[in-house]
């Protein structure tokens, strides 16, 4: 069994470590604990044990614990290719046994390391165990629907960053993947502040693992309600994210029915 509300008590007084009136640490730290929630209800979707779910939780609790020793050393989530923070939060857990604040069993430290190393890579590595595969599914599918919510209601509040998507144009090489139904690889100089980095983001969904995350995606209404934020300038650009917008749409329908 896994306390979770105790757990919950040492990833706070962990993150209070670091400078909480920084709006990138609150964020994540608010993230996580969401995070923690949508392991959760997709973990009690699949039906899962409860065991299962627990340890699904503290997964998702936790699978971010890289970002804060990350912001704190170069004050930006950027970089990734320098820093990576699954493997930073991999590191973070390990050392001096950290992970045992948390868990006491040693069977499920390999499995949550596993998890939480895949959780932000572009694809799950080969060769896992089944349960390994399974819990870096479900994070990944929670951290993205985090993600979706953060893109309706935290990112582009900003008037200028939302400004700059929508007078920006989209890329051939994005609009082309895009199309194709694929998660949109992030070469890493895309700036998050352009239409370019909506899609990518968008994209994400095209990577979802359960049935049941879809479900969630399409009853939250994400995909409109993050598209509907924008008025964007160019008359070509917003013809072509409308048809986008029906492809991703339809992408899920389609996913639903099968």
């Amino acid at each position: 069994m896994i306390d979770l509300e105790k757990c919950k008590e040492e990833f706070i007084k962990y993150t209070e470590k670091f400078d909480l009136e920084k709006e990138g640490i609150k964020r994540k730290q608010l993230h996580s604990l969401r995070v923690m929630e949508d392991s959760q209800k997709i973990a009690k979707a699949l039906n899962l044990s409860k065991e299962e779910i627990e340890l699904a939780s503290l997964i998702g609790l936790i699978h971010d614990i890289g970002r804060f020793e990350q912001y704190s050393r170069n004050n930006t989530y950027l970089n990734e290719m320098l820093l990576d923070h699954a493997n930073l939060g991999a590191k973070v857990l390990l050392e001096n046994d950290y992970i045992k604040k948390y868990i006491d069993d040693e069977n499920y430290i390999p499995i949550i390391i596993t998890a939480i190393k895949n959780h932000n890579k572009f694809k799950i590595e080969k060769g896992l165990s089944e349960e390994g595969l399974l819990f870096s599914k479900i994070i990944r599918d929670a951290d993205k629907l985090d993600i979706l919510y953060e893109a309706e209601n935290i990112f582009w509040n900003n008037q200028k960053e939302k400004e700059n998507v929508e007078s920006s144009k989209i890329s051939i090489k994005i609009e082309q993947q895009f199309k194709v139904e694929k998660q949109v690889k992030k070469l890493g100089n895309e700036r998050n502040d352009t239409v370019d980095g909506l899609l990518i983001l968008l994209s994400y969904i095209y990577d979802i693992n359960f049935k049941e995350t879809l479900e969630i995606i399409e009853k939250e209404g994400y995909v409109n309600k993050i598209l509907n934020r924008f008025d964007f300038k160019d008359e070509e650009t917003k013809d072509k994210m409308e048809n986008l917008r029906e492809i991703l749409l339809k992408f899920i329908r389609l996913s639903l029915k099968k």
